[in-house]
């Protein structure tokens, strides 16, 4: 069996213990590409060159900086996005016990889906989702693993600065008790923010140097969480709306109301069936999206067999915050609880200072997070437009800017995009999360290793079957919701 080694020639584990012939290009020296950490035996027989592979390197070939705790704060930053505002309306929808049912069975599939990419990058030596695709597809592989990571991770960016556009002015107007201000204005702003904050962020060299902003904007959201659960026992049920004058009206009791836990309204749902059911299935789904992430933070870990643990540490802590943060709101307004649960909070009280802050806590949150949605994208585009580049720091800064730009130009001039990104979302995020990470899995694995017909492979190709499920599903409700006028379903980002 003849080979002709080119540079980068794709080594995989099953190639141990072979022969092969190697046929030089040119005479003199020739070199053999090993970036894969593969150990070979050369030997000559009638001026003709063999190699036999004979082990790989215990040692990856990447030299990650980055530590364990600050790569737990990075991924828990990346899971944490605005969907946890969303939850306790899930739960309102479902019931306590289904949606701890389905919190937990989407918290364990996206861990096996973590692992499923972790196992083909370290089989193939590849440390970047777009690389993965490519050894699995070619090109295809590698242009729709770029593509998707692209739309998905501005869709995100994008979410978060409309959060910013429309709140930020609404706090600043309510701690400063201010009319007609320049600064109330959401667009300056938006600007504002992208460029005091989130562009230097979005310079850093290396993903491992945010791991302080992304603590920070873990912190916040367990204020966010601590502040939940403390106004589930500051406020009455059933609670006064402040915003309804008539107080013949006021859900008929006052605010020291004593009867309140007699109420029926009152009674928390085990189990709830009704039409909104199906509609929190997609944003339990992607609740934890953070798999674009996952390999640029694997790349600068410094203990890389710990990245599994990494993972699995980032979405233990976000299921225990996810579900208090749920449970808690929804003990505090039931069936009353919106779909943005500090607008529910507004209703009670909009000059709460307690709430106030929790907004500004929940504005720093996504505004750090930015930063850290922005780094796949900009080596999805560095990979998929120059994939032979070594890092240059002019291009580099040149995408964030335009990336930048882009989406504070998008927040501005075209309020309506979401409904677009809505549809983006519920085609890439199955795709990053559950489809992608199968398919790959199934043609990175050597046959030799796993067949076809072995467990991982089949479960791996179940797994790419609830993925397509999910897409299905988010695509239908969004159509659902456009032909009815309403906006219910979303994604947990």
């Amino acid at each position: 069996f003849v080979l002709s080694f080119g540079d980068g020639w794709p080594l995989s584990t099953h190639l141990v213990g072979k022969l092969y012939l190697v046929v030089p290009r040119m005479l003199g020296m020739y070199v053999i590409m090993n970036p894969e950490g593969f150990k070979f035996s050369v030997c000559y027989l009638f001026y003709l060159r063999f190699v036999k592979v004979t082990q790989m390197h215990k040692t990856w070939p990447f030299e990650g900086k980055t530590s364990f705790g600050m790569s737990v704060f990075n991924l828990g930053n990346a899971i944490m996005g605005s969907g946890i505002l969303g939850l306790a309306y899930a739960m309102a929808n479902t019931g306590v016990i289904l949606f701890l049912v389905l919190l937990t069975v989407v918290a364990v599939l996206s861990s096996y889906s973590i692992h499923l990419l972790l196992k083909s990058s370290g089989i193939v030596g590849i440390r970047a989702y777009e690389q993965l695709g490519y050894r699995a597809f070619g090109t295809p592989g590698k242009m729709a693993a770029g593509i998707a990571i692209t739309l998905q991770n501005i869709g995100a960016m994008s979410s978060y600065l409309y959060i910013v556009k429309y709140e930020f002015p609404l706090v600043i107007q309510a701690f400063l008790k201010v009319d007609n201000e320049w600064y109330l204005n959401g667009n300056y702003l938006v600007i504002i923010v992208s460029v005091a904050v989130i562009l230097p962020l979005a310079l850093m060299k290396q993903l491992g140097y945010l791991g302080y902003t992304s603590g920070f904007s873990l912190s916040c959201m367990v204020f966010f969480l601590v502040s939940v659960i403390y106004k589930k026992f500051n406020i009455p049920c059933p609670f006064t709306d402040f915003n309804v004058n008539d107080t013949a009206i006021r859900l008929n009791v006052s605010a020291m109301d004593p009867g309140g836990e007699e109420n029926p309204a009152c009674i928390p749902k085990m189990v709830n069936l009704n039409s909104q059911t199906a509609y929190t299935i997609p944003i339990l789904a992607f609740a934890f999206v953070c798999h674009p992430e996952v390999l640029p933070i694997y790349t600068e870990l410094r203990k890389y067999k710990k990245m599994q643990h990494v993972a699995n540490i980032s979405i233990a802590v976000m299921y225990v915050m996810y579900f208090l943060a749920a449970l808690f709101g929804y003990l505090t307004f039931y069936g009353n609880v919106e779909a943005e649960l500090l607008h529910t909070y507004s209703r009670v009280n909009p000059y709460d200072t307690l709430i106030l802050c929790v907004r500004v806590a929940v504005l720093t949150a996504v505004t750090l997070t930015v930063p850290i949605v922005l780094f796949p994208v900009r080596r999805a585009i560095q990979q998929m437009m120059f994939p032979n580049k070594t890092f240059y720091w002019p291009r580099h800064i040149a995408i964030a800017l335009i990336l930048l730009t882009f989406i504070n130009l998008l927040v501005i001039f075209a309020p309506n995009i979401l409904n677009i990104f809505g549809i983006i979302g519920a085609t890439s995020a199955p795709c990053l999360i559950f489809i992608f990470p199968a398919v790959f899995y199934i043609r990175i694995v050597p046959k030799e290793e796993e067949p076809l017909r072995s467990v991982p492979k089949i479960l791996a190709a179940c797994f790419a079957g609830i993925g397509f499920l999910f897409m299905i599903m988010s695509l239908s409700f969004i159509i659902i919701d456009w032909t009815s006028g309403n906006s219910k379903a979303s994604s947990g980002h």
